[in-house]
Formats: C-alpha cells, structure tokens, sequence
C-alpha cells in the first residue's frame, strides 16, 4: 500500500493564522516533512479561493505550487487532486504538466476531474455547464493530453476542443507519460472515463460505496476492453492523531475551532482519527475494501504532528 500526503495550501482555511509572507516557506517545509517521513507523494487541490466558506485568506494556485514544489523536494513525487478540466485548456495543460515533469526529474502525477464547484467556476468567469458536457470535455482533454505527450505534431477534433499541429517540447520525462489520476465516481460517464484512461482511479464513499463503484468500473472495464487490473484503487481521507486518546480530543477541539464542521461525528467517522494504533487498524479496513494507494489530509499539518507521527509509527506498517 502507498500513501500520500497534502499540503495545506489555504483552500480548507488551513494556513488562516500564518501571515501571507510566511506561507510559502510553511508549504515548503511541510512538504519536506512528507518527504522526510516515507510518504510516496505530496499533493495540492486545484481550487482558487477557500472553502467551504468563500473568505479572503489565501489559497495557492495548484500548478505553481507544482513548479514550485519541484525544485524544493528532492524524491518525492508531486500530484494534485484535482486538477479541474475547464480551468485549463488542454492543450496548455499538457505543456504544463511536460515542463515541470522535466523541473521534477520524472516526478508528476497528473490528476484530473470535470469539475464541481459551481461558485467558484462563476466567480472566475467560467461556464458551468451540465454534468455530461463538462465529462465530455474531461474525455477529450485526456485525449489531447495523451497525443500531446507522446506525438511529435497532435492533433485533435472533436466536440469540445480542437487541435491541429501542436507542438510540446520538452516532452515529459516519464516514458510514455506521467500516470493519469482521474477523480470523480459518476457511474454512467465518469467511471467510463476512468476506465477508457486512467492508470490511477479516485472516488468515494463508505466501504460498500466504494466496493460498489468498484463493480461498475470493472464492468466499464470489460465494456471497453481494459484489464481492471491496470487501474490502481485510490482514496482521500483526513487524519488527525495523539499521541493518546485526550490529545486526540483535544487536537479535534483545536481543528474544529479553525475550520467550521457541520457533522464532527459524522467527519469523524469517514476520517483517520485516533491514536497511531488506532490510525493503523482504521487504514487497514481501508486496505481491505480495495483501496491500494491512500493520499490524506492531516488536518494539524501547519500546527500539529500528526503528519510525521504517521510517518513514524504508521507508515512502516504497511511500507
């Protein structure tokens, strides 16, 4: 089993009380932290202003954090969850994502998804349109990608995007690309998707949830002629650890005075909460439902330890 890690970068108003000039340096040693610790990857969201309450804290833009944290790591890979497809035409994206492969020497995952967040595609000026035509534009824009990372001249017509004779130079470094993670659990279109590309999949919900969407994209699988077994099983989960049961409390306290929680029950039960032993028995039911690559949020990652006590006390259970 692997694992990864985020790190925060004020989209869930995690950096609120570290001064703006300070952040990046934040980021920078948090994310050497995961590095540090054993974690495969790192990751960033690929949203523009926080949530789930719009404010005016900061909130770092995805790819140049990925720029950025390519240069300021050194073995850990680099990854987003997710990038969203209308922000980005495909065509740059795939310059992109090639330059900071090379900056990283080989490192990047490439997620992406068809978006969600309608308030922020309205903010910034972006169409909105309905479900199926912004997972039609996500199955054309991994199209475009894969022809631009691999051909020397892509081209490309479709419905929603078009292409004739681009270039990208420097290709990737990774041969013949960098893994796709595609995030979404739509069961019609999405896990199509999924299955017609992706080397990694992200959805999802409780454990008959997840083993549900399972079935249907080992059924999308068969539909399309893809070994299941190519796809690698992913999932995002929060996690905030103590070293005893009374630090747990009192760490829930603290994150729940940061960040507004509606349900702390009900967050609690879909997270990693508790002692290491606890957070270890919690991430092997996951392991069991089919989840083979775990990316998680530790909530206390700017104030807390949680993210180097999982390196050192859980990580190596499952390494």
């Amino acid at each position: 089993m692997q694992f990864g890690a985020f790190v925060p970068q004020g989209w869930r108003l995690d950096l609120g009380d570290v001064p703006a000039e300070r952040q990046w340096d934040t980021m920078v040693a948090i994310a050497r932290v995961a590095e540090e610790s054993g974690f495969a990857s790192i990751w960033v969201y690929d949203h523009l202003h926080t949530f789930p309450e719009v404010t005016q804290q900061p909130t770092w833009e995805a790819w140049t954090l990925m720029a950025g944290l390519a240069e300021a790591t050194e073995r850990v890979r680099l990854g987003q969850m997710c990038t969203c497809n209308s922000y980005r035409p495909p065509a740059y994206l795939a310059k992109v994502t090639s330059n900071i492969d090379v900056m990283s020497g080989g490192r990047l995952e490439v997620g992406i998804g068809a978006g969600w967040y309608e308030h922020e595609y309205r903010a910034y000026g972006y169409d909105f349109p309905k479900p199926s035509v912004r997972i039609g534009q996500l199955d054309e824009a991994v199209q475009i990608l894969k022809a631009m990372w691999t051909e020397e001249e892509a081209a490309f017509s479709g419905d929603y995007y078009t292409i004739d004779g681009a270039i990208n130079q420097p290709k990737p470094l990774q041969d013949p690309h960098p893994p796709l993670w595609i995030a979404g659990g739509g069961e019609q279109l999405t896990l199509r998707v999924v299955a017609k590309y992706a080397d990694y999949a992200n959805y999802f919900g409780d454990p008959d949830t997840f083993r549900h969407k399972t079935e249907v994209l080992h059924r999308h699988c068969e539909t399309v002629g893809r070994d299941p077994a190519e796809i690698v099983l992913t999932r995002n989960v929060d996690c905030l650890s103590g070293g005893t049961e009374a630090e747990v409390e009192a760490k829930i306290e603290e994150y729940t005075s940061r960040r507004p929680i509606k349900d702390v029950e009900r967050w609690r039960a879909a997270s990693l909460v508790g002692t290491s032993e606890q957070v270890a028995e919690q991430v092997a039911a996951t392991r069991g439902y089919g989840v083979e690559y775990l990316i998680i949020y530790f909530s206390d990652a700017a104030w807390g330890g949680g993210m180097r006590q999982f390196g050192e006390e859980v990580l190596p259970r499952f390494s």
